[in-house]
C-alpha cells in the first residue's frame, strides 16, 4: 500500500507531496541503523563474551540454574553467547519489531530456539509469572543499552525497573559496572563550537553581544570521534578524573558527583572531554573502554567504533584557572543526560548542584555546533569579507539569503547603503533576533509572503550559502532557487555572491567507516546473515542508490583517484527548466580498496575566491585527505568494494543528473 506524504524539499524549499510506500520509514530506520557497526566491533563482542562466560560460571559454581535476562538483545548475539557458555535459558528483550523478528530468525538459524525466547516489548512492559513473558526472575542480567553519553538511551530507568521487577536480588550483571571519565581542558578549536568569537571587519572589532557571550548554551552532548581531535588542539588543565561510577544500586533520579583535583597548568577552563569504561566482571579484569586512540601507548591498536564515540561538554562559563589551584568538577545527571560545572574547592561545599544549562540568547537554537565553528573560522570570514568588498558600492542594496548568517552584518560594516534578509518566516524571525544582538543597526526583514513590489531593487544578492534544513551538500542549491524566485527584484547587473558552485567527487578507501555498511556474515562464530539480508533489503528499497551525509574529518580515508569537479551550477542565471547531466570517469592512481565516493560542494564567491565545504587542502602523495570540519560531505557507498591496482587501467565511471523540478541529483557509479 502506498500513501501520499508531505515532505519539505531542502533544495527547492517546496512542500512536495510524494507517493511513498507505507514501509518507507521502516526501511529508513533499518538502513541507517548501527547494527552492522556493532557486529563488526570485535573488541566489544569479545569483552561481552568473556564477561558472560565468567558470570555464568559464577552462578553455576553456586549450584543454581542460570536464567538470563538480555535487555536490548538486537540480533540475539549476547543471548547465544550465554547459552553457549552454559546458561539454561535466556529471555531476550527487543522493543524494535523488525530487529526482534531478525533475532528470532538468527536464533533459529543457529539452533538455539529451545533455549532463547525473544520478547518484542520494552523491558518495562515485561511481566513475570506463570502467565507472564518470563516464568521466573533471572539471576544474570545482560544489557547493551548504552549510547555515547552512556545513559542517553534510557539505561538508568531500564536498569532500575529490571532490578525491582525482573531479576533476583544479588543477581550477576554483565556489564557489572560503568565508569565515566572526564578531563578539563582549554581548547580554542573546541570552544569555537560553543560560543561566537570576536571577528575583525574593516579594522573594526565585532564582538559577540553580552547576551550571547554570557549564555550557558545548549545542554546537549557533542558526540564526536575524539581520536580525530589532535592532542595538540587542547591543553589539559587537570588529571583524568573518574567522576561517576554507575554500579548497583542504580537510580534514574537526579544526582550529582564531584571530583576534586589540583590544576596541572593555568589557562581558560572551557571544555570537558569525557568517555566511559565498562567493567564486564566484579574484579574489573575485563574492561571495554571508549577511550580515544591518543590515550593508548600504540594509538593504532585502539578499537574503532561508531556506535559509541566520545563526548565533549562545554562549560556554562569560561573561567581562568591558575596552576596549583584546588578545583572541583561537578557532573549532574538525570535519567537521560549529563552536564558539568566547575568551581573552586573552597566554594563548592556551599554551592547547590547546578541546574541543567539552557540557551537564553537563541543563538544556540539557530546555530548548530559545527555552524558556530564555521562562523568563527577567521580564514573563511576573510574570504567572504574580501569578496563582499569587491562587489559592494556606497549605494549598494544587499539582500542576504542564508540562515543565521553574519554576511548582512559584514555588508553593513563595509558600507552597504541598505541590507535586507530573505528566508522562511519562523527561522528568519529567530535569526533576526540573533543578528540584531550582534549588530544593533536596523535590518529590513524580507519574508516570502510579503508584497515584493514594495522592495528596493537589489544590487547584491549574497549567501554563504547555509541552510539549517540542508543534509546533503547539494541541498544548499536552495540559494539558486531563491535567486530564481527573486529575479524580478534584481538590478540588471546585480552581483550574485557566490556566482557559482561546483560539485566535486573523489573515489576513496575508508580506514574504518566502511564497517557501517559491510555485511557481517559470521560474528564470533554465530551466523547473523538474516541481519545482513534485512539491512540489504532496506538499502535496496532506496538507500543504496543515494548518498548519505557524514563529517569526513572524523572518518579518515585515502583518495584513490584525483578529485574533480563533476557539475557546475551558474547562480548568475536562473535555475534552468531542463536537467543538467554530466558523465565521465576517474582512473585509479593509488593502490587500495575502493569503498565508495566522497562528494562535496565548492562555492565560487568571485572569479578568484573559492570556499570549499569539502577538501580544504591538496591530497597528499599517499592519498591522505583534509576535510572541512564545518559541513558534512556526501558519501556514496558501493555495494561491494573494489580493488585498485593504482596503474590507471581501472577507473570509476560516473553519471550525474540534476533534476530542476525535484531539486535533487541522481547519480550512478560503476568500475
Amino acid at each position: 500500500m502506498k500513501t501520499f506524504c508531505g515532505r519539505a524539499n531542502p533544495s527547492t524549499g517546496a512542500l512536495d507531496w510524494v507517493e511513498e510506500s507505507e514501509e518507507y520509514d521502516y526501511h529508513q530506520e533499518i538502513a541507517r541503523s548501527c547494527y552492522a557497526d556493532m557486529l563488526h566491533d570485535h573488541d566489544r563482542n569479545k569483552k561481552y563474551y568473556q564477561g558472560i562466560r565468567a558470570a555464568v560460571a559464577r552462578v553455576k559454581a553456586r549450584g543454581e540454574k542460570v536464567i538470563i535476562l538480555d535487555i536490548g538483545t538486537g540480533t540475539g548475539l549476547l543471548s547465544m553467547m550465554a547459552v553457549t557458555a552454559g546458561a539454561d535459558f535466556c529471555y531476550a528483550v527487543e522493543v524494535f519489531k523488525p530487529m526482534a523478528e531478525a533475532a528470532q530468525c538468527i536464533v533459529e538459524k543457529n539452533g538455539f530456539s529451545e533455549n532463547i525466547k525473544i520478547i518484542n516489548k520494552h523491558s518495562t512492559d515485561v511481566t513475570v509469572g506463570p502467565d507472564g513473558d518470563m516464568q521466573m526472575k533471572a539471576n544474570v542480567l545482560i544489557t547493551e543499552l548504552f549510547d555515547t553519553e552512556l545513559i542517553g538511551e534510557g539505561a538508568l530507568p531500564s536498569y532500575e525497573h529490571a532490578h525491582q521487577n525482573l531479576v533476583q536480588e544479588g543477581c550477576e550483571a554483565v556489564p557489572h559496572r560503568a565508569t565515566v571519565y572526564a578531563r578539563l581542558v582549554e581548547s580554542e578549536l573546541l570552544w569555537s563550537w560553543a560560543q561566537l568569537q570576536p571577528a575583525e571587519v574593516e579594522g573594526v572589532r565585532l564582538a559577540p553581544p553580552p547576551a550571547v557571550a554570557h549564555c550557558a548554551g545548549a545542554h546537549a552532548v557533542c558526540d564526536i570521534q575524539l581520536s580525530q581531535v589532535s592532542p595538540h588542539s587542547f591543553t589539559p588543565l587537570g588529571p583524568l578524573c573518574s567522576i561517576v561510577d554507575f554500579s548497583k544500586p542504580v537510580s534514574s533520579a537526579f544526582q550529582s558527583h564531584s571530583s576534586q583535583f589540583v590544576a596541572q597548568s593555568g589557562g581558560r577552563a572551557q571544555v570537558v572531554l569525557s568517555w566511559w569504561d565498562l567493567d564486564m566482571d566484579p574484579s574489573g579484569s575485563i574492561v571495554c573502554t571508549m577511550a580515544p586512540s591518543w590515550t593508548y601507548p600504540q594509538p593504532k591498536m585502539a578499537p574503532w567504533r561508531d556506535h559509541w564515540m566520545q563526548s565533549v561538554y562545554f562549560l556554562p562559563v569560561e573561567s581562568r584557572v591558575r596552576e596549583g589551584e584546588e578545583l572541583s568538577l561537578t557532573v549532574c545527571h538525570d535519567d537521560y543526560s549529563l552536564w558539568y560545572s566547575l568551581s573552586l574547592q573552597s566554594a563548592a561545599e556551599n554551592q547547590a548542584p547546578p541546574s541543567r544549562p539552557c540557551c537564553t540568547c537563541q543563538a544556540h537554537l539557530v546555530w548548530t555546533r559545527p555552524r558556530f565553528g564555521e562562523l568563527n573560522d577567521r580564514r573563511r570570514t576573510e574570504s567572504y569579507v574580501r569578496a563582499l568588498r569587491s562587489v559592494l558600492r556606497e549605494d549598494s542594496v544587499c539582500l542576504g539569503v542564508s540562515d543565521g548568517s553574519l554576511l548582512p552584518v559584514f555588508a553593513h560594516m563595509i558600507g552597504a547603503k541598505k541590507v535586507l534578509f530573505f528566508g522562511p518566516c519562523g527561522h528568519m524571525m529567530m535569526s533576526k533576533q540573533v543578528i540584531e544582538q550582534v549588530n544593533t543597526s536596523y535590518f529590513f526583514i524580507v519574508l516570502p509572503h510579503q508584497d515584493k513590489a514594495c522592495l528596493f531593487q537589489i544590487s547584491v544578492l549574497m549567501g554563504e550559502p547555509y541552510f539549517s534544513t540542508s543534509l546533503l551538500p547539494w541541498h544548499s542549491l536552495f540559494f539558486w532557487y531563491c535567486r530564481t524566485a527573486l529575479a524580478g527584484l534584481l538590478q540588471p547587473r546585480a552581483a550574485i555572491l557566490p556566482c557559482s558552485a561546483t560539485l566535486h567527487m573523489v573515489a576513496v578507501e575508508f580506514q574504518d567507516l566502511w564497517r557501517i555498511r559491510a555485511p557481517c556474515g559470521t560474528c564470533e562464530g554465530f551466523d547473523v546473515t538474516p541481519m545482513d539480508e534485512m539491512v540489504q533489503r532496506s538499502l535496496d528499497f532506496r538507500e543504496s542508490r543515494e548518498a548519505e551525509p557524514h563529517p569526513l574529518w572524523e572518518y579518515p580515508c585515502r583518495a584513490l583517484t584525483q578529485a574533480t569537479a563533476v557539475m557546475t551550477f551558474d547562480f548568475t542565471q536562473c535555475v534552468p527548466q531542463q536537467p543538467i547531466s554530466s558523465q565521465g570517469s576517474l582512473p585509479f592512481i593509488r593502490i587500495g580498496r575502493c569503498h565508495g565516493v566522497a562528494l562535496w560542494m565548492e562555492y565560487h564567491l568571485t572569479d578568484d575566491i573559492t570556499v570549499s565545504a569539502g577538501l580544504i587542502g591538496p591530497i597528499s602523495e599517499q592519498g591522505e585527505c583534509e576535510w572541512s570540519r564545518h559541513r558534512k560531505q556526501g558519501v556514496y557507498f558501493f555495494r561491494s568494494p573494489c580493488e585498485s591496482s593504482g596503474d590507471g587501467r581501472a577507473a570509476v565511471s560516473y553519471s550525474f543528473t540534476f533534476e530542476p523540478s525535484l531539486g535533487d541529483i541522481k547519480m550512478d557509479f560503476s568500475v
